[in-house]
């Protein structure tokens, strides 16, 4: 698309392989998303290499498309620039419509008729999450296949009234398998946890007949959680959020996960613990909270 300043707005995808469209990755579709646009990023440097040495399967295409937004990334600024609208919420999107429905559009055009699609997510609040696989549940049954993926959870949800303007729904109203890979926040990208990502997806790839090659850490034996069985914890009042715990930490019933501080006084106003023994799903990791905020989401036993 034509822009008003600096160049033309433009989504640039890599394809790799020659036939049946496989497999569709997309990355960054926020403008806060730096770890997922990483991660992609990766991805295509390693399907680079495995190309050039003819590690594809024959018949295979797959399409990595690192950055949805690259205008909102490079002003560090979450959603549509211009309007603050969310790309995530316009699919398939609308040729002749607003500037995000535009884009939705256009990237859905060039993503519809594969086989398999991922993206990686971020959640609607800011957050740390334990890495996972989600999947909308619709018509399409195909939990058993997340498995392939070879992380610690597959998290199955029931659509929402607003979920119906996703990627990852739509992708499945129109035969696509999709998965939504969630794992850590979305500015950090040293330690493991990105490389993990990228081993995952490039595990799920020789699983499914994708790549000559195998992975190059041992896949774990997924647990399949129904999001409803979470355990959330809400603040029970606003202030300065102090967090004592962080995803993927096991928690027994009484522990202190956190506490929220007065902002004017100091004091403690209230102090958050655990009411089931269990593994941190999730967890807030903004400073400061709202009344009712989710602050914890926890696996329990």
């Amino acid at each position: 698309m034509k822009s008003p300043f600096r160049d033309d707005f433009k989504i640039i995808g890599y394809t790799f392989g020659e036939g049946r469209t496989s497999l569709a990755i997309v990355g960054a579709m926020r403008g806060d998303e730096v770890a997922q646009q990483y991660v992609a990023s990766q991805v295509v440097r390693e399907l680079n290499a495995l190309e050039r040495k003819g590690l594809i399967a024959k018949d295979v295409s797959i399409t990595v498309i690192p950055s949805v937004n690259p205008f909102s990334m490079n002003i560090e600024k979450r959603f549509w620039a211009m309007d603050d609208t969310d790309i995530n919420r316009m699919f398939p999107g609308y040729d002749k419509g607003e500037t995000t429905q535009r884009i939705a559009a256009g990237l859905f055009k060039n993503l519809e008729g594969f086989d398999y699609g991922i993206q990686l997510a971020s959640f609607y609040m800011p957050g740390d999450f334990i890495p996972h696989v989600r999947i909308i549940k619709t018509a399409i049954d195909y939990v058993d296949e997340a498995r392939d993926f070879g992380l610690p959870y597959i998290c199955v949800s029931a659509p929402h009234p607003f979920d119906t303007t996703l990627l990852n729904y739509n992708w499945q109203i129109w035969d696509t398998k999709a998965f939504s890979l969630y794992g850590g926040t979305n500015y950090r990208v040293e330690g493991l946890l990105c490389k993990n990502q990228m081993n995952a997806i490039l595990r799920f790839m020789y699983k499914r007949g994708m790549l000559l090659k195998k992975s190059y850490d041992p896949a774990i034996a997924s647990v399949v959680i129904n999001e409803f069985d979470l355990v959330v914890i809400h603040a029970p009042c606003a202030g300065i959020f102090y967090r004592k715990k962080n995803a993927g930490d096991f928690v027994r019933k009484g522990d202190e996960l956190g506490r929220i501080v007065d902002p004017y006084e100091g004091n403690v106003k209230a102090r958050i613990s655990a009411y089931v023994d269990g593994i941190m799903y999730f967890t807030h990791d903004s400073p400061l909270v709202m009344q009712n905020t989710p602050l914890f989401k926890i696996y329990g036993e």
